[in-house]
C-alpha cells in the first residue's frame, strides 16, 4: 500500500472539512456542491460497473487496492431513496456504489479508481467523502451533523460503515453522541461478515452484533453476501 498517498489523501480530506465552521455563535458554512438530481441506478447497472472494475483490476490495470461491492444492490438503493442531493455521504474504503448513487458521473468515478484512488474516493462537489482509515469518517460525520444543527441547516449526513467497524469503540462513541444530541446523522451498517480475513462474530464470540436487528431512527443495518473477497477481485495481482 502507498502510505504516502494515503496520508496525502487524508490531509486533503481534513482540508475539505476546514470549510465547515463549527461554532456556538457562527452558523455552519459548507463548501459548494452540485445540486444535480440524483440518478436512479438499477441493480444490474451497479453490478456491471463493479464487474468492469474487477476485470480492470485482475488485468493489472489498477496499481492500487480496490474493495468491491456485490449482493447489496437492492439494500443500498433503498437507502439512497432517502438521500437528497444536499446531503453528505461519508464512506470507508468501499464506496463505488455510494459515489454513483450520489450523482458522481461514472466516468469520473472510474477515472479516480484507475488512478489508484479507489480506497479514498472524495468528491466534495457532490458531498461525498471517504477514508481508508478504519472509522476515519465517523467523527467527521459527527462534526458535520453538529455544525448543521448549530447552523439551522436541513442537510443530513449518511455515514456508511462495515460490521467490524460498527463494533469498535469509536463507532459506539459516535453513535451515542449523535443519538443523545439528536444530530442529523444516520449510520448505515453494511454487514458482509468480513473483517479483512476474519469473521466478525467469531472475533467477538457472539452470534448477534450490537446493532443487528435494532430498530433505531439513527441506524440502518443490513446483511449481505458478496462474491468478492475483502480486497481485490479474487485474483492475486502484483502492483
Amino acid at each position: 500500500m502507498n502510505w504516502k498517498l494515503l496520508a496525502k489523501k487524508q490531509l486533503f480530506l481534513h482540508k475539505i472539512m476546514k470549510k465547515t465552521v463549527v461554532s456556538g455563535s457562527k452558523p455552519t458554512v459548507v463548501g459548494r456542491f452540485s445540486r444535480n438530481a440524483l440518478r436512479q441506478w438499477a441493480p444490474d447497472e451497479l453490478i456491471a460497473f463493479e464487474d468492469d472494475i474487477a476485470l480492470e483490476f485482475n488485468s493489472g490495470n489498477i496499481k492500487a487496492p480496490v474493495h468491491l461491492y456485490s449482493g447489496n444492490e437492492k439494500e443500498i438503493i433503498d437507502v439512497f431513496n432517502r438521500v437528497r442531493s444536499e446531503d453528505w455521504v461519508l464512506c470507508s474504503w468501499r464506496s463505488h456504489y455510494q459515489c454513483l448513487l450520489k450523482g458522481v458521473p461514472s466516468e469520473e468515478v472510474k477515472s479516480e479508481i484507475m488512478a489508484g484512488h479507489s480506497i479514498t474516493l472524495n468528491f466534495p462537489e457532490y458531498r461525498v467523502l471517504s477514508s481508508a482509515i478504519v472509522t476515519g469518517t465517523l467523527p467527521i460525520a459527527v462534526g458535520l451533523g453538529l455544525g448543521i444543527k448549530r447552523g439551522g441547516g436541513s442537510e443530513r449526513v449518511w455515514c456508511f460503515l462495515g460490521d467490524m467497524s460498527s463494533e469498535t469503540g469509536a463507532a459506539h462513541e459516535c453513535i451515542k453522541y449523535v443519538r443523545n444530541h439528536e444530530l442529523p446523522v444516520h449510520f448505515v451498517i453494511e454487514d458482509n461478515g468480513k473483517s479483512v480475513c476474519t469473521d466478525t462474530r467469531a472475533v467477538w464470540a457472539t452470534d448477534t452484533l450490537t446493532y443487528e436487528g435494532m430498530r433505531d431512527p439513527f441506524i440502518t443495518y443490513y446483511k449481505y453476501d458478496t462474491k468478492y473477497p475483502h480486497a481485490g477481485a479474487g485474483k492475486r495481482v502484483q502492483f
